[in-house]
């Protein structure tokens, strides 16, 4: 293939995991955030380094940049001071003494299995044999009284080591001694893999720093505590992609414009403490996009945002924007009058990545998607400075590829990097050279996933959960007027505010989703609204104590990602 000039592609990976800490308490609820960070953080900055000539943007949620540098902070704390860990799970692989109840032993029997089977489990033949021990104690829980010390040390081990990232297991010498030991490890064989979990916690954010400062990343936010933000702006814009939608009984989120600022501007100032940079562009919580979402974002100095595809085919079927029916989803948009880019997500392509390649050898895949880029640069060939966006979850899809998508992402960068009719760029880059783009007068909201919002709202869970937390709201509105809480004490009702408007606990409710995560979520939900009510100094109501939502499917890849366009 020869073109004129050649194709733009950004590739956009995001970061991000909820508030699992429960800030009265300070203990972790799940233990995701340090897991994710020692196996998909390090590995995608590993990658982006090992190809200087690669480019890519990675967006993180300035939530997730907290935990990440708080489960940092405990482990250095831990070895220099011996302060105590507050993650149960990384506790119990530093702690000397393991738990001795019956009932505490199941629950770190069964955390250490939460992992993927075949790519994790079964890859590795101790760990194999550990989990087929565990699963027969889960079915005959008389059993676990002969459970000795030394199972739940090299379960808690090999637990870590399978959430270890493949360009680290290929590096590390403590790492690779461990994995060939296999078995019978030592509270000092868990020392120091504790050792190499608090360096790798505590590189993960200078690494995407240094990479930035190259000019070999551009970093990109979402709004603090991921919130959808159209949908604090106005609930109703539910509707636009969904005429039908069953609503919540509201009218409104009280007070959405001022929390909407609120999650804006602390989340640039916690992404400057991180990358003692402002960010130039905002991938929205979810994809989420309305109309006053981003002329928001672009009050805020933003320059470009990004969306879903079926957000763009909407917008481009409405009456009013009969100016782009015609254009190709391979380029930026601004706005009506507004300067901010917006660019949508190339779906088949992105979810061929997210939900097809795990299961493909890793040139095969690679080749593919080349062939696809190539058939799409010969289609925009009369088109000026056409541009592929490839957005997708940089955490959830590699534990479904082997090896934890090594061989995948390092043949991806470097036959992108060199193939001459392909340019790998990033979003801000984009915009240098590309300063006329065609407008979209009326844009139709909604989210990356279908084009709406029905994963977060309109289910009678999702409805519910938001009609509970309006309840909050009110009266921490009421609070605030009573003036009675001190400075410090105001601070921390907010923070504790934006966690429950994050968008992570509505994905999670209804019965499509699997029994269990839907209650790990539900029950933190409520966790962080019963907080929010005692940190105003109120009795949290009675309904907090009972469970509202309780899933039963069985979605593709456990839930944890979903196609960017609806299928049977």
């Amino acid at each position: 293939m020869s073109v004129e000039s050649p194709l733009n592609i950004v590739i956009c990976w995001h970061m991000h995991q909820p508030q699992y800490c429960d800030l009265i308490s300070g203990t972790y609820q799940l233990p995701w955030s340090y897991l994710h960070a020692t196996k998909d953080y390090i590995d995608m900055a590993a990658h982006l380094e090992a190809v200087p000539e690669a480019r890519a943007v990675v967006n993180f949620a300035p939530i997730l940049l907290e935990q990440l540098s708080d489960y940092a902070g405990q482990v250095n704390g831990f070895l220099s001071e011996n302060k105590p860990i507050r993650d149960p799970l990384l506790a119990a692989l530093a702690s000397a003494v393991l738990p001795g109840s019956k009932d505490h032993r199941m629950e770190l029997v069964s955390a250490c299995l939460r992992v993927n089977e075949l790519r994790s489990i079964k890859r590795f033949e101790p760990y194999q044999k550990l989990a087929e021990m565990a699963r027969w104690f889960h079915e005959h829980p008389s059993g676990m009284l002969y459970i000795g010390d030394q199972f739940i040390t090299d379960l808690l081990v090999w637990y870590h080591l399978a959430w270890m990232g493949e360009t680290v297991r290929r590096k590390n010498t403590l790492i690779q001694q461990l994995m060939d030991k296999g078995t019978g490890f030592t509270l000092h064989d868990r020392r120091e893999l504790v050792k190499v979990i608090g360096e790798l916690l505590s590189s993960v954010i200078d690494r995407y720093r240094v990479l930035a400062e190259h000019g070999r990343i551009e970093l990109a936010m979402s709004p603090y505590a991921h919130p959808i933000v159209p949908l604090l702006l106005d609930i109703n814009t539910a509707r636009d992609a969904m005429p039908d939608i069953v609503m919540p009984a509201l009218s409104n989120y009280p007070g959405g414009e001022e929390r909407a600022r609120w999650h804006i501007s602390e989340g640039i100032s916690t992404f400057e403490q991180y990358f003692d940079k402002r960010p130039k562009g905002c991938w929205p919580s979810e994809g989420g996009v309305s109309m006053a979402a981003l002329a928001k974002l672009e009050e805020f100095g933003f320059s470009w945002a990004a969306s879903g595809e079926s957000v763009f085919r909407h917008s481009q079927s409405n009456p009013a924007n009969k100016s782009i029916a015609g254009s190709s989803l391979y380029q930026g948009y601004r706005m009506a009058d507004g300067e901010l880019a917006c660019f949508f997500r190339d779906d088949g392509l992105s979810d061929l990545i997210g939900f097809t390649y795990s299961d493909w050898h890793a040139d095969d895949a690679v080749s593919n998607l080349i062939e696809h880029l190539e058939n799409i640069a010969a289609s925009t060939r009369k088109q000026d400075n056409p541009l592929v966006s490839i957005i997708l979850d940089g955490e959830n899809a590699w534990e479904h590829f082997p090896e934890n998508g090594y061989y995948f992402l390092n043949t991806l960068y470097k036959r992108l990097a060199a193939h001459p009719d392909i340019r790998m760029t990033t979003f801000s880059d984009y915009l240098e050279s590309s300063h006329k783009l065609p407008r979209i007068r009326k844009l139709v909201s909604g989210s990356w996933v279908y084009g709406t919002f029905s994963t977060w709202i309109g289910d009678k869970d999702k409805n519910r959960g938001w009609e509970m937390l309006v309840d909050a709201k009110k009266v921490f509105d009421a609070t605030m007027q009573e003036n009675s809480l001190s400075g410090e004490q105001v601070l921390a009702a907010q923070h504790q505010l934006s966690i429950c408007e994050g968008s992570d606990w509505f994905w999670w409710f209804g019965d499509y989703n699997s029994a269990d995560t839907v209650s790990d979520f539900e029950r933190i939900f409520r966790l962080h609204l019963s907080n929010l009510y005692t940190m105003l100094g109120k009795e949290p109501p009675e309904y907090l104590s009972v469970v509202f939502a309780q899933g039963g499917g069985e979605p593709v890849q456990g839930g944890v990602m979903r196609k960017g366009q609806y299928t049977a």
